[in-house]
């Protein structure tokens, strides 16, 4: 039986240029309808779906756009303007929704939009229900008859609702009194929403990338550019900076010295307070990108660890398959699994601000406690049809390598997703000879594939 492949979706919603199919508002007018359509279908009565959206400049075109479709199909529409998505994913859930409609590109710049759904439950939608939509997009759009046409509201408190929510999930005891923050918004859908979370816990905050104007999105600030935060936290003499992405689903910090602290490293300091505190989290499950010294500072805590492919969906279907609560990514893509149902960078802060009070030790302590190893990556083009892992001269150069490295050491070739070319990472204990090693080996993959180095 041939696996069926979908036409739209990818490993995170649809997503592209503005402008460009599928990624405009004919397109969008027929997704709502054949969304509408699909969870029309599954519950009982008057069905609802909520919308949420970044600050980018097109969401208002989209929401538009979707709210025809959605209540073209007799389904109704709570509308809730800028919000993190994970807010939506907790919101779709409280509120009983059949399912949640983000409208943001994440960490890409304002040229770009995308649709995520959330399931009833909070959760990316199974595959089978993207099939689903993808199944009635082949249709023509027929509309409900004018008494069963949905309705759209706003919901004015979705902002407090998840304030409140993310403020919960840390002890009540907990107060940050005294703690000095610079908080990044990436001018993004947490503008309104992290400073307020921090301040309110008793944190003085300095907010920066909090005033989006539709164009300026993840551009110079946030978790994809932290130079400003860097530089801002060195300037106020902060005891921590803060950055989200555009959509909030991810976070990186930096400590008072002024280093970066990335998804492995805050994974681990998580990990750390958990296990400190004998609480049963199972493990970690991270990628195969994720840091080798995440996974041996993992091992010294006897805490178990796995890889997955690169992709939140990878990481989440990980944990679930172990009944693990921990998972995520260097890029600060993080779950918490016993406290929400994706990744939220507003909650994962916290999480990590809460192990930072529990040990009351910095985070440039205890980041220091993971050691992160130099990683090298060489990008070399290459042709979709070359089988790598057939090539006898690649992988015994892969082996080779791997036998300098020792067991401190690692070597991975990742085809990339969206390009191609392959993207060959060495890892180990000394930047020069991973440097030289990763050199060596992509020099021998591009011999491989015809391609010059």
């Amino acid at each position: 039986m041939v696996a069926k492949s979908k036409i739209y979706f990818g490993t995170d919603g649809i997503r592209g240029s503005v402008g460009t199919s599928p990624i405009t508002p004919d397109f969008m007018l027929k997704l709502g309808w054949a969304a509408g359509k699909v969870f029309a279908s599954e519950g009982n009565g008057r069905n609802k779906i909520l919308i949420g959206k970044d600050t980018r400049i097109s969401g208002y075109m989209f929401e538009a756009a979707l709210e025809a479709g959605v209540t073209a199909a007799g389904v109704d529409i709570n509308l809730t303007g800028p919000m993190p998505t994970p807010a939506i994913a907790y919101l779709t859930r409280t509120l009983r929704a059949q399912a949640g409609i983000v409208i943001s590109a994440s960490h890409n710049s304002f040229q770009d939009n995308g649709i995520k759904f959330f399931s009833s439950e909070g959760t990316k939608l199974p595959n089978e229900v993207e099939f689903a939509i993808e199944q009635e997009l082949t249709k023509d759009i027929a509309t409900v008859t004018p008494e069963l046409l949905g309705k759209a509201s706003r919901i004015t408190d979705a902002a407090g609702r998840y304030i409140e929510f993310c403020k919960s999930t840390i002890s009540s005891t907990l107060k940050f009194n005294g703690l000095k923050i610079v908080v990044d918004c990436a001018h993004g859908s947490t503008y309104h929403i992290a400073p307020s979370v921090f301040e309110e816990l008793g944190a003085k905050v300095i907010p920066i990338g909090v005033t989006p104007d539709g164009l300026n999105i993840n551009k110079g600030n946030g978790s994809t550019s932290p130079e400003r935060l860097v530089a801002t936290v060195l300037e106020e003499k902060a005891d921590i900076g803060i950055a989200f992405d555009g959509d909030g689903d991810r976070v990186v910090m930096v400590d008072h010295l002024g280093n970066i602290v990335d998804g492995d490293e805050i994974l681990y300091v998580i990990a750390r307070d958990r296990r400190r505190q004998n609480v049963d989290f199972g493990g970690v499950v991270g990628t195969s990108m994720s840091n080798l010294g995440l996974e041996l500072a993992l091992d010294a805590l006897d805490v178990p660890f796995v890889r997955t492919a690169v992709g939140d969906r990878h990481v989440m279907q990980g944990m679930l398959e172990r009944g693990w609560d921990l998972g995520g990514e260097s890029s600060g893509h993080i779950i918490c699994l016993d406290i929400t149902t994706t990744g939220d960078g507003i909650v994962s802060a916290l999480q990590a601000l809460a192990a930072i009070a529990n040990c009351e030790q910095p985070l440039a302590d205890l980041r220091s406690k993971m050691r992160k190893l130099p990683q090298s990556m060489v990008n070399v083009p290459l042709d979709n049809n070359f089988d790598l892992v057939a090539n006898k001269a690649v992988q015994s150069a892969v082996s080779d390598v791997e036998s300098k490295l020792g067991k401190n050491g690692r070597v991975l070739l990742r085809p990339s997703g969206t390009e191609p070319l392959v993207r060959v990472m060495v890892e180990g204990e000394d930047m020069d000879i991973v440097s030289k090693l990763a050199q060596e080996l992509s020099d021998i993959v591009a011999t491989e594939v015809g391609s010059p180095s």
